[in-house]
């Protein structure tokens, strides 16, 4: 038999494994389990949320494009009738001198939050640490006042008979001001509301913004200082520009709040003296209720919705426009 010498056999080449591109690999079971929990634990709080608010509104739409009154609320057979609904609504002209009074009472509000939240903000930056931590602990108490007990508290103050104010008025001299009846002046009873509202709004407005000075660069402050620049100037040059985004958010959420403001109305006037205090959510509330026009009631809470939209679009437009022009 012929010898085979096996040091000069051919040899079988060896298949090298081809490499995987880096960061790439086959995810064990396990590890796919594991990219699905960030996903189960957030899915609860996302099912509830879109239940309480996506819900709500998806049905406020159906009800506003359809004849929904006190029978079809019991009897469920609504029928279907388009934009009637929205055309009887605009061709209301008490609807549209409450869409004026709530532009009115919006842009109050906003203007004097933003303005005392502002003036608060600095002056806590300038406070040494006790007067500072007074201040905003005084800011927090009144930031986390229930609204209904706010609302109480105010009513009583301005009471006719018993109301701090008035005895305190009269006391001065002033005595025509002796049992005045503040909620029966139309008035007298909205800048009531504009002052509840700000004094609940300020609190939280002013502490955002102390927290963005106290981002601001000291150094920024101590350059302008040198260049002769007086506290206006700064403010106006270099305070708000570097707080231009917390300003655009501040004003937009007291926007949202001021906008829906329906407790304090509904508690304290109901939206009297006849329509003196009456804005959107209110008129919408009356018309459900009253007429149990359900319809008409949804179809005015949309609108709502679609106007304070339009303000907020537009509001942010024209700041994102002036920073494009100031860069």
């Amino acid at each position: 038999m012929p010898v085979v010498d096996q040091r000069t056999a051919p040899r079988t080449p060896r298949r090298r494994p081809v490499p995987r591109p880096a960061g790439r690999k086959d995810p064990s079971p396990r590890a796919r389990t594991r990219s699905r929990w960030p996903y189960a634990l957030v899915a609860p709080a996302v099912g509830g949320m879109l239940y309480l608010l996506v819900y709500p509104l998806v049905r406020a739409v159906l009800i506003s494009f359809r004849d929904f009154r006190l029978r079809q609320l019991i009897a469920g057979d609504a029928e279907f009738v388009g934009l009637r609904n929205y055309r009887t609504l605009l061709a209301d002209p008490r609807f549209w001198e409450v869409v004026r009074r709530t532009f009115l009472f919006m842009a109050v509000n906003v203007a004097l939050i933003m303005v005392i939240a502002t003036l608060v903000a600095l002056m806590v930056e300038r406070l040494g640490r006790i007067g500072r931590t007074v201040v905003l602990c005084s800011l927090v108490l009144a930031w986390a006042m229930p609204v209904v007990a706010a609302t109480t508290v105010f009513q009583w103050l301005f009471h006719s008979e018993f109301g701090i104010v008035n005895q305190s008025l009269t006391s001065l001299g002033f005595a025509s001001f002796d049992r005045y009846p503040w909620f029966a002046n139309g008035t007298a009873a909205f800048a009531i509301l504009v002052t509840l509202i700000v004094w609940q709004s300020v609190p939280f407005a002013a502490i955002t913004l102390y927290s963005a000075l106290t981002t601001v660069p000291l150094e920024l402050y101590e350059s302008a200082r040198l260049d002769g620049a007086g506290a206006a100037r700064i403010f106006r040059s270099v305070t708000f520009p570097m707080l231009r985004p917390i300003f655009l958010l501040v004003v937009s959420l007291e926007v949202i709040w001021t906008f829906k403001a329906f407790v304090q109305i509904w508690v304290m006037t109901r939206g009297g003296p006849g329509d003196a205090t009456t804005i959107l959510p209110v008129y919408a509330v009356q018309t459900a209720l009253s007429g149990q026009r359900y319809d008409l009631g949804s179809a005015a809470s949309m609108v709502t919705v679609v106007l304070m939209s339009g303000v907020l679009v537009l509001y942010f437009r024209q700041m994102l426009r002036q920073e494009d022009e100031s860069r």
